[in-house]
């Protein structure tokens, strides 16, 4: 039984692929978002992904949200650039495969329960010992050292932990969810990075001996708010929801207007000159706000002075002033102003590409953009088990009556 080494894609490329991320092998025993965005991501750049979805049901982030014709649209973007295979986990014949794509791989991503990972010896200690160069990035609602280890979590209760909510809203109002998986989200780029993190130890150490990523849901939004537990460790301050300002810089002018037309913008600043550019616009004495102190004392004097500004002015006339006396501020954009900027357009942060059930589709480009080794979106999201019989020949070398016998076996 053989296990090769190349490759599987099924994009056509040029001699040499140039892709950041060619040639390295993923794969995903993870679904819905947090992992499989930590996948999806380096699949951008070029990493072979094989994406591992029970033969009957597939992945239940197939049919999240609205659909077209029966096509779910999210899907369509979440698994793009990757290839779907179907695998009953819950057989022994199925998970004698799940290692043999462990073995095949340089990188594992799960979320399943931890439990269940070692029942079914797909756990990293399991798996290290049949690929002792390994990576594997786990994703748990509470992280594996944690009592609450087995327990399932979604990553609203993540963000709950994280302090995030707390601070988002306004002070007379409940605690407030963006409006997107943002634990979820944040947990799949923190996931990508700490991959690229064990990538270059493996690289630039002889002796690498495999890592085993261990990322519960709370993690990523915990770390990038940073100035919250030392503020209440050194000052007793248990931040709260200051609506569209910033706990962390209580004397800059932050906070979204109504314009006259009806159109919405945000105003920001940060530093004593833009705050004074501000004041500018609205006929202030620039020199009462030279300081963070004196801009303390003016705050909501100032704030109510742009309000009532904004609102006599329509959003084009705030935005041809702001930009003539440097005032930082933007529309708030809806999806239809972003396809019509002309900053996303120069940036060609939106591309279109085909998609066998819908035709021509608009989605987000590859990000981060590399100048000399960049991504590229080569598919929309795969069929379940599109790619089964291509990875299981190419990758672990079954022929094809041997395939056959797996799908008739229901293993694949």
């Amino acid at each position: 039984m053989s296990i090769t080494d190349q490759p599987i894609i099924t994009e056509p490329l040029g001699p040499t692929d140039l892709r950041a991320l060619a040639g390295l092998k993923i794969v995903e025993f993870a679904h819905v978002i947090a992992g499989p965005l930590a996948g999806t991501l380096m699949a951008d750049l070029g990493a072979d992904v094989v994406h591992v979805e029970d033969p009957g049901r597939g992945d239940p982030q197939r049919n999240a949200g609205p659909a077209k014709d029966g096509t779910h649209l999210w899907w369509k973007v979440s698994a793009r650039n990757k290839k779907s295979v179907t695998l009953n986990l819950r057989t022994e014949e199925g998970r004698v495969l799940a290692r043999e794509l462990a073995m095949w791989a340089d990188v594992v991503i799960c979320n399943f329960r931890v439990e269940t990972l070692e029942k079914w010896e797909l756990d990293f200690v399991s798996l290290n010992k049949i690929n002792p160069k390994l990576i594997m990035l786990q994703v748990t609602g509470f992280g594996n050292t944690s009592s609450k280890r087995n327990s399932p979590g979604f990553g609203k209760v993540g963000e709950a932990m994280s302090g995030v909510v707390n601070i988002t809203g306004f002070p007379d109002g409940p605690p407030v969810h963006t409006g997107f998986s943002h634990g979820d989200s944040v947990t799949g780029l923190m996931g990508a990075f700490s991959v690229m993190a064990a990538l270059y130890r493996k690289n630039t150490d002889p002796e690498f001996r495999g890592e085993w990523i261990d990322l519960a849901l709370y993690d990523g939004l915990f770390r990038l708010i940073e100035w919250q537990v030392i503020f209440y460790d050194q000052l007793g301050e248990n931040p709260t929801r200051v609506g569209n300002e910033l706990s962390a810089a209580p004397a800059a002018v932050i906070n979204t207007f109504k314009t006259s037309d009806d159109r919405w913008i945000t105003v920001t600043s940060g530093t004593p000159r833009s705050v004074q550019n501000v004041a500018a616009l609205v006929g202030e004495p620039i020199e009462e706000y030279a300081t963070a102190a004196m801009q303390v004392v003016r705050k909501a004097r100032l704030d109510e002075m742009v309000r009532q500004w904004i609102l006599q002015h329509t959003l084009d006339e705030c935005i041809a002033e702001m930009t003539r006396l440097e005032v930082v501020a933007s529309p708030i954009f809806t999806v239809e102003d972003i396809l019509a900027d002309p900053t996303y357009r120069e940036r060609e942060n939106v591309v279109e590409i085909e998609d066998p059930d819908l035709g021509m589709v608009k989605m987000q480009n590859v990000f981060p953009r590399l100048a000399n080794y960049a991504g590229k979106v080569w598919r929309t999201a795969p069929a379940l088990g599109e790619d089964s019989d291509a990875v299981y020949s190419q990758a672990l070398g079954r022929t094809p009556e041997q395939i056959a016998e797996l799908r008739a076996a229901g293993t694949i």
